[in-house]
C-alpha cells in the first residue's frame, strides 16, 4: 500500500463520459448516473483499508445525497490480476455486503481512471448539475483508519452545498488512500 493524496480540485473541469459494466451486469454511462442537482463519481476498490474504513458511511450518505437530487457511481480501476481481491466477482460481493444503492462499475482497461486523473482509493469527484467539477476532497477525517467524529462528512457538506448553489467549497482537504494499482 502506498499512501497517496488527491490533487487540489480543478474547478469547472468537465466530467468525462464512460460506459462501464456494473456489478448488476448492466452497462452504465455518465448520462445514466447524472443527477438533477449534482453527480458524485467515486473511485474505490474492495481491498483498500481506507475504503473499508468509510464504506458503510458512504453507502448511508449516498442515500441522503439522492434525496438532494445527487446521483452517485463507484468505479473500480485496480489491476485485478495482481490484486484478485478487487476482481469483478469480489466487487459483486462487496456491493452486496455494503448494500450499495448506486452502481459499482469496473474500469478493467483503466482508461477512465486515467481520463479522470484518479490517483487513489477513495478518490471523490463532486460535480454540479452541469457536470462541472466542484469537489475533490476527503470523505471525512480519519485517524488510524477510524472516523474521528460522527458529524456530517466533508463530502456530504460539499455535495449539499453543490446541490443548493452549483458551487463547491473553496476550502477542501485532499482525500487520501491507497494508490490505484496500475496495470504494468
Amino acid at each position: 500500500m502506498s499512501l497517496t493524496e488527491t490533487p487540489i480540485c480543478n474547478f469547472n473541469e468537465e466530467a468525462k463520459d464512460f460506459e462501464l459494466l456494473s456489478t448488476e451486469n448492466k452497462k452504465i454511462s455518465l448520462k445514466d448516473i447524472k443527477g438533477k442537482n449534482g453527480t458524485l463519481i467515486m473511485f474505490i476498490c474492495n481491498h483498500c483499508p481506507y475504503v473499508k474504513a468509510v464504506i458503510k458511511d458512504i453507502s448511508f450518505e449516498v442515500i441522503a445525497l439522492e434525496k438532494l437530487g445527487i446521483k452517485s457511481v463507484a468505479i473500480m480501476s485496480n489491476d485485478t490480476k495482481n490484486y484478485p481481491e478487487d476482481s469483478f466477482d469480489n466487487m459483486v460481493l462487496f456491493a452486496k455486503k455494503h448494500n450499495f444503492t448506486f452502481p459499482y462499475v469496473i474500469d478493467s482497461t483503466q482508461e477512465i481512471a486515467k481520463k479522470y486523473n484518479a490517483v487513489c482509493t477513495p478518490d471523490f469527484f463532486g460535480y454540479n448539475e452541469n457536470l462541472k467539477l466542484q469537489y475533490r476532497g476527503r470523505f471525512k477525517e480519519l485517524k488510524n483508519l477510524k472516523i474521528i467524529n460522527n458529524q456530517e462528512s466533508d463530502l456530504f457538506s460539499a455535495m449539499k452545498k453543490i446541490s443548493e448553489t452549483g458551487i463547491g467549497p473553496s476550502e477542501q482537504i485532499p482525500s487520501m488512500g491507497c494508490n490505484i494499482k496500475w496495470i504494468k
